[in-house]
């Protein structure tokens, strides 16, 4: 009679709404210069680019998924108030500049991070603006970084009175 050892279940996945941030700013990206439908990019993302690969679940890895739930919520809730988004982060943003001239994906950022500071009250502005930094520094090594972090805090200010220290 063999000892064999009960199979485990394989591990639930991490879920990781700051990988769902960075996916979120891609698929934003994806939707502005392809006009692509929000459905198609949902559904695009959840198959093919949400998980991690079966290669990297195989050799142990720490990475984690990104959090489908939150991934839709921003996407969802980005296109939905988007009329709302635009105008609050223009007024943030230098005098001349708009919103429409800012780098494609420095633009999915704001939106993204005003979006959150807008309707995810859960989650605290502090944490908002300091991962949309980070998703940022993910794409850009120059001044885009506190771009980001100038706008997003000045907008917080305005939506989360109180949440942040004093200047």
């Amino acid at each position: 009679m063999s000892a064999d050892k009960p199979v485990q279940p394989a591990p639930k996945p991490k879920l990781s709404r700051s990988r769902a941030r960075l996916e979120a700013v891609q698929a934003l990206y994806q939707m502005d210069l392809a006009q692509t439908d929000l459905a198609n990019v949902i559904e695009d993302f959840k198959s093919h680019r949400l998980e991690d690969t079966d290669e990297g679940a195989e050799a142990g890895s720490d990475l984690e998924e990104a959090n489908p739930k939150h991934f839709a919520a921003v996407l969802k809730g980005v296109v939905r108030r988007q009329r709302e988004i635009d105008p609050m982060v223009d007024t943030q943003l230098a005098e001349g500049w708009h919103l429409t001239r800012v780098d494609s994906t420095v633009r999915a950022i704001l939106r993204a991070g005003t979006f959150e500071l807008m309707e995810l009250a859960d989650i605290p502005a502090r944490v908002v603006i300091s991962e949309y930094v980070e998703v940022a520094k993910a794409f850009f090594e120059g001044d885009e970084p506190r771009l980001v972090n100038g706008v997003l805090d000045a907008i917080a200010r305005k939506l989360r009175p109180g949440q942040l220290a004093e200047r």
